[in-house]
């Protein structure tokens, strides 16, 4: 409704999300120029923006290490991260369930199924691994919604036992393949189902782009969400479409997480810690939950990342060790407070 003036009134929602998002924003930033002038080779701030603004420095050495190796994968950490906190705040918010993360449907089992194939068959160049892992993920995915649904709304009872199955299914299979590869393939399996950022890079970040629409129908379906939250009956009497909006939640952060996921391997806790924490923070509410789990999801896996480079002394190890190490104690702490 509109005031006086004929704009729309400035409500205490709005000036909410307008100061937490600030906030976040804030933060997103510096982490991201943390993460920009960290790591073996340490660069100052002034020299990352004489680069980005085409100084004398953007044909050095220097602004090699910035556009062609950090640039892109601190862009891939911020994407996949802002992508599994939303993708967990869904799963949260439509199984009802805290302990809910984005993997919790099979897409981590299919993904992984689908990479260490493009593995084995030799295509681990772009769009391989990528293409076999997004494929496999959406077959688990379709599986879980024709065991769960038939004719009738998917329940969340039949949604987790379906995921359950087909990622137990998954797992022997995964060990499987294990079994039979070769040496040389084993490392690049095991890397990848920990969740490894190293091979991002300029030629496969477009993919991130494809992640944006599902990001603005999921905002867009965020007070729908709140009002399924009060239960499927009392979301029905007040008009709410609660099989339509639960089909197009499920799919559309399916196939987001899987675009990642693909390209990131598996990266626990990220989508389990971020919403519950922002939800413990300010509240159930989606429409303020949305854009505070994109910034910090960002956020925490750009930091996570940036420890995976520099803790280290010779090389570096993959961000899911981190995410797990940092994100299970943290977890737990927040469980026993809310108990509290």
């Amino acid at each position: 409704m509109r005031n006086k003036t004929g704009s729309l009134p400035i409500t205490p929602l709005t000036t909410k999300v307008a100061v937490i998002c600030s906030i976040l924003t804030v933060v997103f930033i510096s982490s991201l120029l943390t993460a920009l002038a960290n790591g073996p080779s340490s660069i100052s701030i002034g020299e990352i923006f004489s680069i980005i603004t085409g100084g004398d420095a953007a044909d050095s050495t220097t602004g090699t290490i910035l556009w062609k190796i950090r640039l892109p994968r601190i862009i891939l950490a911020a994407g996949v991260g802002a992508t599994l906190s939303l993708g967990g705040m869904v799963f949260q918010a439509l199984l009802r369930n805290p302990l809910a993360e984005p993997y919790i449907l099979g897409i981590s089992g299919g993904s992984a199924v689908g990479a260490i194939s493009g593995i084995l068959l030799g295509v681990s160049f772009f769009p391989g691994v990528t293409l076999f892992s997004f494929l496999g993920s959406m077959l688990i995915l379709g599986a879980v919604l024709i065991l769960s649904g038939g004719r009738s709304s998917p329940g969340k009872d039949s949604l987790l036992l379906g995921g359950v199955m087909m990622n137990a299914f998954c797992g022997a299979f995964i060990m499987f393949l294990i079994s039979i590869s070769e040496g040389s393939k084993v490392q690049e399996i095991i890397y990848w189902l920990m969740g490894d950022l190293s091979m991002a890079s300029s030629s496969n970040l477009p993919l991130l782009l494809l992640c944006l629409p599902c990001f603005v129908v999921i905002l867009i379906l965020a007070r729908p969400m709140n009002i399924i939250l009060t239960g499927r009956d009392a979301a029905i009497a007040m008009g709410v479409n609660v099989r339509l909006i639960s089909i197009i939640l499920l799919i559309t952060t399916s196939m987001m997480v899987s675009l990642v996921v693909c390209q990131s391997g598996l990266i626990g806790f990220v989508g389990l810690l971020i919403p519950h924490l922002f939800r413990m923070l300010l509240g159930a509410d989606h429409r303020l939950l949305g854009p505070s789990c994109i910034l910090g999801g960002g956020s925490f896996l750009v930091l996570c990342d940036l420890l995976a480079r520099t803790l280290p002394e010779n090389g570096e190890m993959p961000v899911g060790v981190i995410t797990a190490l940092i994100g299970a104690p943290l977890f737990i702490f927040l469980l026993w407070r809310s108990r509290q």
